[in-house]
């Protein structure tokens, strides 16, 4: 008679298979039961401890912890207060916001001793006449308004200018007469010497200029445009007050000046974009 067994190796594998899926059915908490079974007061007991943890969390953080004060002040902005004392009483065109960059397009003139000494003059005569006349710190011929973009919009703004401006040249321009300008809030007036000489290249570049503005969606240049350098300020709405105090005087200083009636001249081969605290530099030809 022949007798058949098994392997012990099929033996094993039945057992473990036996044994993972009763142990599948099973949670492993207690000590005193072979597989480890919760009783109905130990599941009750725990419900009720899970209950009370959540009642003691404020309602909608239940299983948060709360948050430091130091990391919830960490990154709040403090509110920006514009003193216009810092500044020599000058008021902001428009609202300073985080993100905002202040932008305008202009030609630069580096002025030179004579010119220096000069304006010094001006304002020294503009005060004995009880016109609060203040210099000027930098020296240009602006080719847009003030305008904001963006922090995101600024290389695309200059890079669309950089590209319009390819084909422009370089020309010269001269200015000999005063007039009197103000912004168009009239929180400050201006003395400026205008340009007679390169009005009609101006005008050209300040059309290239309007396309990248539309472009952007920002404020164009003035339809009328009287280009100037403008030599000092006064603050508040001075028109009246400069033209009929003083400029006759100022404009007799510059007509007899010591060596000969004063004009001023610049070389125009650079465009500048100023945003912010930086300065672009755009080449023409």
């Amino acid at each position: 008679m022949l007798v058949s067994y098994s392997s012990s190796s099929e033996d094993e594998s039945v057992c473990f298979t036996v044994q993972r899926k009763r142990s599948s059915n099973v949670t492993c908490h207690g000590e005193g039961s072979r597989f480890g079974k919760r009783t109905k007061v130990e599941a009750v007991n725990s419900d009720v401890s899970n209950e009370q943890n959540k009642e003691s969390l404020p309602e909608g953080e239940h299983g948060r912890l709360p948050v430091p004060d130091t990391v919830l002040h960490m990154f709040r902005e403090e509110p920006w207060v514009d003193d216009s004392a810092n500044h020599g009483g000058r008021l902001r065109s428009f609202q300073h916001e985080p993100g905002n960059w202040a932008t305008y397009v202009f030609l630069p003139y580096t002025p030179d001793e004579v010119f220096l000494e000069l304006l010094d003059e001006m304002t020294a005569l503009a005060r004995s006449l009880d016109v609060p006349l203040t210099r000027a710190e930098e020296f240009h011929i602006s080719l847009s308004k003030t305008v904001v973009l963006r922090h995101h919009w600024i290389q695309p703004f200059v890079q669309s200018i950089r590209s319009s401006m390819a084909d422009s040249k370089g020309f010269f321009c001269l200015a000999q007469r005063l007039n009197v300008y103000s912004n168009s809030d009239k929180t400050r007036t201006f003395l400026g010497l205008e340009i007679s000489i390169g009005h009609a290249q101006l005008v050209e570049l300040t059309k290239v200029i309007d396309r990248t503005m539309e472009e952007f969606r920002l404020t164009t240049f003035y339809q009328n445009p009287s280009f100037h350098v403008s030599l000092g300020w006064c603050v508040g709405d001075q028109i009246a007050q400069l033209k009929s105090a003083c400029l006759p005087q100022l404009q007799n200083l510059l007509d007899h000046h010591e060596e000969g009636p004063f004009r001023l001249g610049i070389h125009c081969h650079e465009l500048r974009c100023k945003t912010g605290n930086k300065v672009f530099s755009i080449l023409l030809q």
